[in-house]
């Protein structure tokens, strides 16, 4: 029937235009919050809500725990709620938050540097024992993770954490993250420079400081003065990496705007050379560009890895001398070449003091609370009492004499801990997986440790330098876009047309200054019961395939797609 002349002819409805105030950036005067998160920073800061853990939610129980501090504001404190057992990878990304919540939750121990005593390990490894049902796991960003934490108990675990010097303050949120470091600094022979002194600066100006404490997105920094580039700095939003200028001695190289995830990008050097007194401040420099120009209006572009991208090196650096620095940097050279083909310290090495330090490798950073207790102890009776972990999900006993090696190597290894571990169990890296982890879609630490028994087994000759990391869902946690062989945990179909875990394949990424990420061979998908089979088959084509001397990334990358499958 025809509209009247009252009434107009129905039409498509308009599609709404959205509109929005730029992408947020405080510094362009939009303070608007653009999203659920930016909202519930500015109606608290995340540093608050700890008086609530201590005095309402410990004492009333999980169910009391706002939504906004349970999913939001209590990663200031380094918790986060894991997993409830049971749920299929299929359920992750379409189960509402509280329904994947368990009533327990993560807590991750901050260990700027790496650093610990065995007297603060053993404090962990007796939290662990007491209230994490014996979990620990050591992260590739230094940390250790516990699991099974009740919400009445944290209080008291912050009170024996922070009796013995830790903390877990910022260790997850929109935060400045732990500071990683060169496991070895003060100590190594070949040491360019040692950040020590630099990391406590940071640590002191920033980590509790609510100036800093609503950020975008995480912020994760790296310093090392190591020749073998130990940090993973081509991967943080800031590194500071060891260089000696030619005029003004040992100092830093500055790089920013690293990160992996679902779109990885490699740090940007800026070109200019830092001296360590300065460290400090060209760090809250450039945190405070992130804090005041990083994008808050869609939560997938608010890492400064994007800031950077769109702004470049030379802009970026403009901005920092200019506007936060007063004062122009001093240009600078590239780090060198790393010599060495493993950055993990594992083995037997000398200290600059002709003592020795002890690197070993745990199963994918896996370990437990009665195991840290034993590290500790076996570690003052045979060293000075310091211990470091690594970005590499290992440890380091350090300060030991050189008629205690032997002894000491012979007490890891009853604790299962190896000084000279294949090269399956020294270059195999995991995340927490679907066990724990409310975004995982696949199982990974597990996976990975029967990963490494098969290969050995199967390769027990295979001595090259090989990284194999899993990931249990597409944020890289575990770096697979820069590792010889990256595990991205998705879905697959078998043979049978079932859907089961498994995982897409990323070949030949590299960290190290021919950095890159891995290349995806065109539908290659293995499940999880495929993977050994298919890992073997392609090492053994590596190993008949390559050119004398060919690191596994660069046959991948000239390799057929035939070979790579």
């Amino acid at each position: 029937m025809a509209a009247s002349p009252q009434q107009p002819a129905a039409s498509a409805p308009r599609r709404k235009v959205s509109r929005h105030r730029g992408e947020g950036q405080w510094a362009q005067g939009h303070f608007t919050p653009l999203n659920g998160n930016e909202q519930f920073k500015k109606d608290d800061d995340g540093l608050n809500v700890r008086t609530r853990i201590e005095t309402i939610y410990s004492q009333r129980g999980f169910d009391s725990i706002d939504p906004n501090d349970l999913r939001g504001r209590m990663r200031w404190w380094g918790l986060y709620t894991q997993r409830k057992p049971g749920i299929d990878g299929g359920k992750t990304a379409i189960l509402e938050p509280e329904e994947l919540d368990d009533e327990y939750f993560m807590l991750r121990v901050r260990i700027d540097g790496g650093r610990l005593t065995t007297g603060q390990l053993r404090v962990i490894g007796e939290i662990s024992q007491e209230f994490a049902r014996g979990t620990a796991d050591i992260t590739d960003r230094q940390n250790i993770q516990l699991h099974w934490i009740r919400i009445e108990d944290v209080p008291e675990i912050w009170r024996r954490l922070e009796g013995v010097g830790l903390s877990t303050t910022e260790a997850c949120g929109d935060t400045p993250r732990v500071i990683l470091g060169s496991p070895v600094a003060g100590i190594a022979e070949d040491e360019i420079i040692d950040g020590t002194p630099a990391i406590e600066e940071i640590h002191r100006r920033v980590i509790g400081n609510p100036a800093y404490s609503n950020l975008p997105r995480k912020f994760k920094s790296a310093i090392s003065g190591s020749p073998l580039l130990d940090v993973a700095h081509e991967i943080n939003d800031i590194a500071f990496v060891g260089v000696e200028h030619p005029e003004h001695g040992p100092g830093f190289d500055l790089w920013v705007g690293g990160g992996l995830s679902t779109n990885p990008k490699i740090g940007v050097r800026l070109g200019a050379w830092v001296p360590l007194a300065e460290v400090a401040d060209v760090h809250e420099g450039v945190i405070s560009i992130f804090r005041d120009y990083g994008y808050r209006r869609l939560r997938n572009r608010a890492r400064l890895k994007f800031l950077v991208a769109d702004w470049g090196a030379e802009k970026f650096r403009q901005v920092l001398e200019d506007e936060y620095l007063g004062r122009k940097l001093t240009d600078g050279p590239a780090p060198a070449q790393p010599v060495q083909r493993w950055r993990d310290h594992v083995g037997v090495h000398r200290q600059q003091d002709g003592r020795f330090y002890v690197g070993f490798a745990p199963r994918v950073g896996r370990v437990d609370g009665t195991t840290l207790a034993k590290i500790a102890e076996v570690a003052e009776a045979h060293g000075s009492g310091r211990v470091r972990t690594t970005v590499e999900q290992k440890m380091i006993v350090l300060d030991v004499e050189q008629d205690q090696v032997e002894s000491l190597s012979s007490a890891l290894e009853s604790l299962g801990l190896t000084f000279s571990p294949s090269t399956f169990r020294r270059g195999t890296m995991a995340c927490t997986g679907i066990e724990f982890c409310k975004l995982a879609i696949v199982e990974t630490k597990a996976r990975g440790s029967a990963l490494i028994d098969e290969l050995e087994r199967r390769l027990p000759q295979f001595d090259e330098p090989l990284t194999i990391n899993l990931n249990g869902c597409p944020n890289a946690c575990a770096r697979i876009q820069v590792a010889d062989i990256g595990l991205k945990g998705q879905l697959v179909l078998d043979d049978d047309g079932n859907q089961v875990e498994g995982y897409q394949v990323h070949l030949g990424g590299a960290l190290g200054l021919e950095a890159g990420f891995g290349r995806k061979v065109r539908g290659l998908k293995v499940t999880s019961d495929e993977l050994p089979d298919y890992i073997e088959r392609v090492l053994r084509r590596y190993l008949a395939e390559r050119a004398d001397g060919e690191r596994f990334a660069v046959w991948a990358a000239r390799a057929s797609e035939e070979a790579l499958s």
